[in-house]
């Protein structure tokens, strides 16, 4: 399934509150405990962060000063 960032804040708050049950779009999950939820939300986390596009490193410049004698 391809959870959203909205699915992410939900399960978020359900951890907060101390909720067992979440609502995914059109479908109710109830989950054992809050172990089970984070479980969850770290495999969530991490399905989106390899879905993101990867981020072009930074672009690094130096400036070079010379100076001849004193």
């Amino acid at each position: 399934m391809s959870w959203t960032q909205d699915d992410v804040k939900r399960l978020k708050a359900a951890i907060a509150s101390g909720q067992l049950s979440v609502r995914h779009g059109d479908r109710q999950v109830t989950y054992q405990s809050v172990e089970a939820m984070l479980t969850a939300l770290d495999r969530m986390e991490s399905e989106l962060a390899a879905a993101a596009p990867a981020r072009k490193p930074a672009t690094r410049r130096y400036r070079f000063t010379t100076l001849r004698g004193f």
